[in-house]
């Protein structure tokens, strides 16, 4: 075999498919045949780096356990980290599996007042090696191969689908990590744009079943621009027609995530509100009790005016489910993934043309939940 051209990039298996890193080996002399295939696959399966190639692996840091949930950060160039959340889900017969949280930012530009990594803003655009990295570090240096991927942690993944896109490609990837479509949910805080391009992956042979999940967190325009500033570029009429058109499977439900703030969006006429909103939808809607960032103006709600809340949208017809809370005294629950020591930094060069607007944050959706379907 020849020996590598120097000259050509070194393929990276955490930022590529299956066929474009053969390809790419290949061509910088690296593989032939079926090579790179075998390669890439025992990389995903047994962890075992392709020879002359430089995966974006990055440095386990932080590992913060409660119960069966585990946030762990990975250190990136620049002081940063991405923070992942694995998650538990125990089955009726007593199995468990898990659910990985990833980050698709470091930070985020959307504003949700009531988030933790609001108070970050937007750090860093993550490529899609540092997205796939996350799935990587969670499977061969923790030891636990998630079954689900929810793009719910640090970041709004319709802010960088030219990363989030390629990287659910990768983790799909039959000779990768294998994660059926079925099992891969992303949130978004509701942009029209973003929901249609994703849409678009959608239609494609095998990703069908790929899950959509909005954060709704209001019954009106009035109360979500209050704390949620995105509703002003994306009000609630211009998010539902961006829902009624996902191009998901034809039975397809998505997933419509409300966090209950106490005084803010929590009574009975917000509730009734809010599922007549949802009425055109099929949708499940998914009750997620706040849990207070760093600093919070409000506190967790009662377990009572939780119960009321799901009661009272379950009495108006609407398919609902109440989020179990995992992870809140590590700070890896919904609205609390953020490092407070890189707040309000100055963002970190990543050669990303979107600039930074409005601070803003994601947390953990469904964890409990990929399969949006009532």
């Amino acid at each position: 075999m020849s020996p590598p051209n120097r000259d050509i990039q070194t393929p990276d298996p955490l930022g590529l498919t299956a066929d474009a890193f053969a390809l790419a080996s290949a061509h910088a002399g690296l593989t032939r045949g079926r090579g790179g295939i075998e390669s890439y696959r025992r990389f995903h399966r047994e962890g075992v780096v392709p020879r002359g190639t430089s995966p974006a692996m990055h440095e386990l840091g932080r590992q913060e356990v409660e119960g069966e949930t585990t946030k762990f950060t990975l250190s990136l160039p620049g002081g940063v980290e991405t923070e992942s959340v694995l998650i538990p889900m125990r089955k009726r017969d007593g199995t468990v599996t898990r659910t990985l949280c990833v980050s698709s930012q470091i930070g985020c530009a959307m504003g949700c007042r009531f988030c933790e990594t609001a108070q970050m803003g937007l750090v860093r655009q993550l490529p899609t090696a540092d997205i796939v990295a996350q799935w990587h570090a969670a499977a061969h240096q923790i030891g636990i191969r998630p079954k689900n991927i929810v793009f719910m942690g640090m970041g709004e993944p319709t802010d960088n689908l030219d990363a989030v896109i390629p990287a659910i490609r990768v983790l799909a990837d039959h000779d990768g990590p294998a994660i059926a479509a079925s099992n891969i949910s992303v949130s978004t805080v509701g942009n029209p744009d973003g929901i249609r391009r994703l849409g678009e992956l959608a239609v494609e042979p095998g990703f069908h079943r790929l899950n959509l999940a909005v954060s709704l967190n209001a019954p009106n325009d009035a109360i979500r621009a209050e704390i949620m500033p995105v509703d002003r570029a994306w009000p609630m009429d211009d998010l539902m027609n961006a829902m009624l058109g996902w191009a998901g499977r034809p039975k397809s439900a998505i997933c419509v995530e409300y966090v209950l703030i106490p005084g803010v969006n929590d009574g009975v006429q917000h509730c009734d509100e809010v599922c007549d909103y949802l009425r055109p939808l099929r949708c499940s809607l998914n009750v997620i009790p706040y849990n207070p960032r760093r600093d919070s103006p409000w506190p967790a709600p009662t377990e009572s005016s939780v119960t009321t809340f799901t009661e009272r949208a379950i009495a108006n017809g609407q398919f609902t489910k109440r989020r179990g809370t995992k992870g809140r005294d590590v700070m890896a629950a919904c609205g609390q993934l953020g490092n407070p020591e890189i707040r309000n930094r100055r963002r970190v060069p990543d050669n990303s043309p979107i600039a930074v607007t409005i601070q803003g944050d994601r947390g953990i959706a469904d964890p409990d939940r990929t399969s949006t379907s009532p």
